[in-house]
């Protein structure tokens, strides 16, 4: 009877010194924080204490925190390179050696107005700008048939702004300029501004080839016109004349009975 009592007696005193003695994670952690790693529960503690539970599931998240604070902006990164140009348009300005001193506005080249012969039946209608530097490919000498270019010159004179009369007999001159800006062209005959969020390229007088003569394309020569160094000549050849309104009655005004035609080319 008595060894079972000391048995019984043994075996309570186990069960109050495990419950005063720490667990294998709080000696861990108690290791972790002294470091150290010599301290281990008593022999006859460890034979009778079991093993650890399993880790317990993880908890509902907490609720969501307020915003941070707003960081400050960063600097402005460097402009990248520009990206493949489009678009664009030419005109030939003529009269002139040059082109407006508008933004985006460049001289591709310049050279003289030059068209068919007055009285000739074939050959162009329209005046060209020819280059003051041509360029020829090989040719055959001897060629029976031709279409024929001839300079173009003014035939200024009358009642036209005498400002303009010592042009009479002169080459035309003109400029073909290109806007890398713009996308679309027009010439208004009739006015000497442009329309609304057009841009005004420049503005002059519209001229065509005599009246009695073949028939040319209007054009719009600028209003303070050039002319070709050296190209003074009384020759008929090829001409350009101011525009003067004559239509029927019932359809003349507001335009002026033989009054010069203004116009301007626009772009935008």
């Amino acid at each position: 009877m008595r060894p079972f009592l000391f048995l019984i007696t043994l075996f309570t005193f186990a069960l109050v010194k495990a419950e005063a003695v720490p667990s294998g994670k709080e000696v861990t952690k108690r290791q972790a924080e002294s470091g150290d790693s010599n301290e281990r529960l008593p022999p006859f503690i460890e034979l009778l204490r079991g093993r650890d539970g399993r880790d317990g599931r993880d908890g509902e998240p907490g609720p969501k925190g307020s915003p941070g604070a707003t960081a400050e902006k960063g600097d402005t990164g460097p402009q990248g390179p520009p990206g493949p140009s489009s678009g664009g348009v030419t005109y030939i300005r003529w009269g002139r050696t040059t082109c407006p001193n508008t933004p985006g506005t460049e001289l591709v080249y310049k050279g003289w107005a030059a068209g068919s012969y007055f009285s000739h039946t074939g050959g162009g209608s329209n005046y060209q700008c020819v280059t003051e530097e041509p360029q020829n490919l090989a040719f055959g000498p001897g060629t029976a048939e031709h279409s024929y270019m001839y300079g173009v010159e003014y035939k200024i004179w009358g009642n036209t702004p005498r400002e303009r009369h010592h042009l009479q007999d002169d080459d035309v001159p003109c400029a073909v300029c290109y806007v890398s800006i713009r996308v679309a062209h027009l010439m208004i005959p009739g006015r000497y501004t442009c329309p609304p969020n057009w841009t005004r390229e420049y503005y002059g007088y519209l001229m065509a080839e005599r009246y009695n003569h073949h028939r040319s394309t209007f054009e719009c020569v600028d209003a303070s016109p050039e002319a070709v160094v050296g190209g003074h000549a009384w020759c008929w050849w090829s001409c350009v004349l101011p525009c003067g309104a004559s239509m029927w009655q019932s359809t003349c005004p507001p335009y002026e009975q033989e009054k010069e035609m203004t116009c301007a080319v626009c772009t935008r």
